[in-house]
């Protein structure tokens, strides 16, 4: 077994190395130049329409709204990745990792508005009136290719299946509640298993109504706990952004439990984080995006890319703030969620029970709402391989395999390791896509602007003729 994990390993390192990172970060860098820095200017339009509701959308295809949509997309990106993943960048990279982190989110929020332009502009309606769209449907409507495309769908069912959607999570909550409640891990899985089971089974409808109530009552929660920290501790706040800044660009010095870092391992360690933290690129996302109600493949890809802003922007920014602030980051002997949870204890100036509390509800819903994205991801990928007549079956194994979280002598390490080369191996095609379509998500974006120009400006002149 150790020989076979090794092995395992040696993949996952050179799938998630350089080339791979500068794919991701270099298309991002592409589009952006291509969309002439539309998150930098389209962002306040962006933020406005995830908040507003076009009229026209009510009447529009879709099964459930824009705002439903992202949130759908969220659930499956704000997990444990924004309280463990960061914590984890921070203790390999150094404090420069967040840095990192933040170019990497730049360059991705134009990867993520491209790929929700796509997965719109492509989507059909499947045999039960429901929408399907992302990556593999843009990949064969698109580039004309239906290899690559059933290629990402599988590797979709792979990492819904091997850990990122079910085993990795189950355990994050059963372990989390064990330790904090005392509660057994086989109680914490059937409890689990049960709400999964009446969430899915209903669909994407039922998934993204419990999105739009989890995602934005934890985000709003832990973003206060968060500020609550920062705000009182605002005399620390400068020299920790100083530091987050000169770590980027120079070796972190060695100190607590910390070893040290490379500018290098701070860069490579801050973008991968980054990337697995709001999935830009990956292509899970556009899925999500496709069944919003819509008439505007631009207008949905504005808010996709909120996401990214969201996830990894704010949220990963606050952590890593917190972090730093606290001196957490480099504390020795912890590592993981116990890093985030010693800052939230310290750093608030509240009983400790407070700042354990919201760290350990935050990585139960988050880790929640992670398995719902991820087996609607799924669901879709299956229905594009076998049609309509495979989600049944694809939805009992994903059941089955929440359930299988309760088995102690399964090897999460391994898990992490099979669904890290899944995911990675599910970039590749998305990325070859969002590539050979770049002129036609330019297109799209300027005939919709321009669009929006000519109809201000027809506002114009109506104003001054009624004056």
């Amino acid at each position: 077994m150790q020989q076979i994990t090794k092995l395992i390993q040696s993949i996952d390192s050179f799938l998630w190395g350089p080339p791979l990172l500068i794919l991701l970060v270099g298309t991002g860098i592409y589009l952006t130049l291509k969309l002439k820095a539309i998150q930098i200017f389209k962002l306040p339009m962006a933020l406005k329409n995830v908040f507003s509701k076009d009229s026209s959308d009510l009447k529009a295809d879709g099964d459930v709204s824009s705002f439903a949509a992202l949130c759908t997309a969220l659930s499956a990106t704000i997990g444990t990745g924004n309280i463990v993943g960061v914590a984890t960048a921070l203790r390999l990279g150094g404090p420069g990792a967040l840095f990192w982190m933040w170019v990497a989110a730049f360059f991705g929020m134009a990867t993520k508005y491209s790929e929700g332009l796509l997965a719109v502009k492509y989507r059909v309606t499947d045999e039960n009136g429901e929408m399907s769209g992302g990556p593999m449907y843009y990949i064969e409507r698109g580039l004309n290719n239906k290899f690559l495309a059933k290629m990402f769908a599988i590797f979709g069912i792979g990492v819904a299946f091997l850990g990122i959607g079910t085993l990795t999570q189950v355990n994050a909550i059963s372990s989390t509640v064990n330790i904090s409640f005392g509660v057994p891990v086989q109680i914490t899985v059937a409890i689990i298993t049960v709400l999964v089971t009446l969430v899915t089974l209903r669909g994407i409808k039922s998934i993204s109504k419990v999105a739009e109530k989890l995602v934005p009552f934890m985000a709003t929660l832990y973003v206060l706990g968060a500020l609550t920290i920062i705000i009182t501790n605002i005399d620390k706040l400068p020299q920790a952004v100083s530091l987050i800044i000169k770590s980027a660009f120079t070796p972190t010095a060695a100190g607590g439990g910390f070893l040290g870092a490379t500018v290098m391992l701070a860069i490579k360690t801050g973008v991968s984080r980054g990337v697995f933290s709001n999935e830009s690129g990956l292509g899970s996302a556009p899925i999500a995006a496709a069944a919003a109600k819509t008439k505007s493949c631009v207008r949905q890809g504005l808010i996709c890319m909120t996401g990214t802003f969201f996830d990894t922007i704010l949220i990963c920014t606050l952590t890593g703030i917190v972090l730093v602030i606290t001196g957490t980051w480099n504390a020795k002997g912890l590592e993981g969620a116990a890093v985030t949870n010693t800052a939230f204890q310290t750093g608030l100036p509240f009983p400790n029970q407070i700042g354990s509390f919201i760290i350990t509800l935050g990585l139960i819903l988050f880790a929640f709402t992670t398995i719902l994205g991820w087996n609607y991801y799924g669901e879709r990928c299956t229905e594009y391989l076998f049609g309509v007549k495979g989600i049944k079956p694809y939805k009992i194994i994903f059941i089955l395999i929440i359930a299988a979280g309760a088995i102690p002598s399964l090897k999460l390490e391994l898990i992490w390791l099979i669904a890290d080369i899944v995911n990675g191996l599910m970039a590749i095609p998305n990325l070859i896509a969002i590539i050979g379509l770049s002129g036609v998500i330019v297109n799209e974006t300027r005939k919709y602007f321009k669009n929006i120009n000519k109809d201000n400006d027809l506002d114009k002149k109506e104003e001054k003729i009624t004056a």
